[in-house]
């Protein structure tokens, strides 16, 4: 038999190869104060029209170094970006890599600047930005800025006071105030896992210098964090660890040698100099982003309230960090979404909204972007709100009581009620049911089931949802709490309950669950009883009255504690249930309180001890959550 004609087979496509396409250039920019600022661009080689240009300004290193190489695919969002043509551009932060100066974690933002010496983030911006109209051809005088995480904080801090040519910036997951609900502190709790992964890499640098070929990985000497972290008699002995030829990581000491909120916090928050923006901004978060949750929701509201006049828009999908480049958004874990979500946002969301700002001519047909534009989780569904929180959402709280009963109408107790556990920081509450070293990103969703059996964690739940419950915006845990030590964590989680199989529901017989239309794609056997995690923070009790300053708690004073968790958009289904987690420890991913009213970094053996504590319901003392409750849809 002869072969069949080549026409007849199909082929795939020719792959998009930058190279054909882009020439790269290398540059050391001169700003106000004399350094040099190490750029890489990219030009489309048709010269034919005009291209405006897309910055990435970053600490983590614009390689591959060298005009011949290919890096073009690692600073632009994605191929449609590639092909749309843009004079893409990357630039080593101050202080790192290729550039001169010094670098400063969080660059202070300076609202006065006299001397050329005043520099800052916005500045070394606006000079670079100006140079690069100056000297770069073809460009259309126009100019994008996005970047994911710490680059997000370049974003942010570049377009305050900004260059008149930046005309769009999308910070991404954007580091924003490390230490209230950012990647260093949650509720005066440290990161501890986090934190210390990403200082076994991120260190102090002499400048220039290129990375090396091949990056260092430290040695844990296990694969169980938790084990690892807990041989360590306190966080000094942690930063000793990090130590390299004798020397610290200065980066990691001062994490610890600035627990609560002082003047080193407050002058790098970047939220409250979020003024006198002019470019359109779309702040990009996800919800299940361990490290920068907090970051897109402070800056979106920073801005609204500061800067009103600006275009201001807000997207929040199902992702962990930076999931929505570079992945589908399909799943996180075993928790499925059906959906390509981080390619809609990328093709109808990102990339008309650079496209509408940077363009001589911006397509009129080009899609319209809600103000506010978030995943529903749990329903799998993208919502559009003309404000966020949704103006309709109501305020309500879910009540706890007796018996481990969660409900929205408050049980009548005649007379004030607890529930009891014993915390011991020799023995912590995991964060995870299973064996990691780091910090897994599905831990966000993860089974809580590994948590409910254990004595030192309360547990309560709501009778079986008749219909949907849908909570939109911020979550407050009001506790009324004491302790027999004098500090403790508070460690809030709220879950989402599938049915089961074997559950009984109101005292009938059990009966198998049957699926609705819209779980075709998903049977609910491979998920039955499964506790995922929607959304978990703690509070370091001593800093109940406030961040600034530490205060012992008074051994059996009943205290009412308010424990800030992150927004959600989440619907608990029909036949599900909400649950709510209290416990006092959340080990390695905060750092274990001694529950004595020591510092936390030098703590002694003899100062962990373990602790009563309570949590009371009932008469003038109704512990629960305050949450947002949307009608159903």
């Amino acid at each position: 038999m002869a072969a069949p004609a080549l026409a007849d087979t199909p082929s795939e496509p020719p792959k998009y190869e930058p190279r054909e396409h882009y020439t790269k250039y290398e540059y050391r920019i001169p700003v106000r104060d004399g350094s040099k600022l190490f750029t890489a661009v990219y030009v489309p080689k048709d010269q034919t029209r005009r291209y405006p240009l897309l910055m990435t300004r970053t600490p983590y290193g614009c390689g591959p170094y060298g005009v011949e190489g290919d890096g073009v695919r690692h600073i632009a969002p994605n191929d449609d970006f590639l092909k749309a043509g843009y004079i893409f551009v990357c630039q080593d932060v101050r202080g790192r890599f290729m550039s001169e100066g010094t670098f400063v974690e969080m660059t202070p933002h300076r609202p006065v600047k006299k001397l050329p010496t005043d520099t800052d983030e916005s500045s070394d911006t606006h000079d670079s930005v100006q140079w690069l109209i100056d000297h770069v051809p073809g460009n259309n005088g126009r100019v994008g800025l996005w970047g994911i995480s710490y680059p997000g904080f370049y974003t942010s801090a570049s377009i305050i006071d900004s260059h008149p040519a930046i005309k769009a910036a999308s910070p991404q997951a954007p580091v924003t105030d490390l230490y209230m609900g950012d990647d260093s502190f949650h509720g005066g709790a440290f990161m501890l896992a986090a934190n210390f992964g990403f200082y076994t890499s991120f260190k102090p640098q002499l400048t220039p210098v290129k990375p090396p070929k091949r990056w260092p990985e430290f040695d844990y000497g296990t694969a169980d964090g938790y084990e690892f972290f807990l041989q360590f008699s306190n966080l000094d002995a942690m930063a000793a660890r990090l130590a390299q030829d004798g020397k610290p990581n200065h980066y990691f000491d001062d994490q610890l040698g600035h627990d609560s909120y002082d003047a080193f916090w407050k002058t790098r928050a970047i939220t409250p100099h979020l003024k006198n923006i002019h470019a359109a901004v779309l702040t990009v978060g996800g919800w299940f982003d361990a490290e920068d949750l907090a970051g897109p929701l402070a800056t979106f509201r920073a801005i609204a309230k500061q800067s009103p006049a600006t275009d201001n828009r807000l997207v929040m999908g199902p992702w962990v960090h930076g999931g929505w480049i570079g992945a589908p958004g399909r799943s996180l874990g075993r928790v499925q979404f059906h959906q390509p979500t981080a390619e809609q946002f990328q093709k109808e969301v990102l990339l008309p909204f650079f496209e509408q700002y940077l363009r001589d001519a911006p397509d009129p047909k080009a899609p319209k972007i809600a103000r506010a534009t978030v995943f529903e989780t749990g329903t799998n569904i993208w919502r559009h709100y003309d404000a966020w929180p949704p103006r309709e959402a109501q305020a309500r709280r879910l009540y706890f009581a007796a018996g481990g009963r969660l409900s929205f109408t408050p049980l009548d107790a005649a007379e004030p009620a607890f529930d009891t556990w014993t915390s011991d920081p020799a023995k912590p509450v995991p964060f995870v049911g299973y064996t990691t070293q780091g910090v897994p990103q599905e831990y966000m969703v993860g089974d809580q089931r590994f948590a409910s059996t254990r004595p030192d964690v309360l547990t309560y739940r709501s009778d079986v949802l008749e219909e949907d419950v849908t909570l939109a915006g911020p979550i407050t845990a009001r506790l009324f709490a004491s302790t027999s030590g004098t500090d403790a964590d508070w460690v809030v989680k709220l879950i989402d309950v599938y049915p089961s199989d074997l559950e009984e529901e109101e005292g009938a017989a059990p009966k198998k669950r049957q699926p609705r239309s819209e779980d075709a794609e998903a049977p609910d056997a491979p998920l039955a009883g499964y506790q995922q995690l929607v959304r978990g923070d703690p509070l370091r009790g001593r800093f109940r009255k406030g961040f600034e300053a530490a205060e012992a708690m008074v051994p059996g004073q009943v205290e009412e504690l308010r424990v800030e968790l992150q927004d959600i958009n989440h619907s608990f289904r029909r036949g599900h249930r909400i649950m709510v987690q209290v416990q006092s420890s959340w080990f390695p991913l905060i750092d274990r309180n001694p529950q004595s009213f020591v510092p936390l970094r030098s703590a002694k053996a003899e100062d962990f001890q373990a602790a009563t504590q309570k949590l009371y319901h009932g008469k003038g003392q109704a512990s629960g959550l305050d949450v947002k409750v949307l009608a159903p849809h």
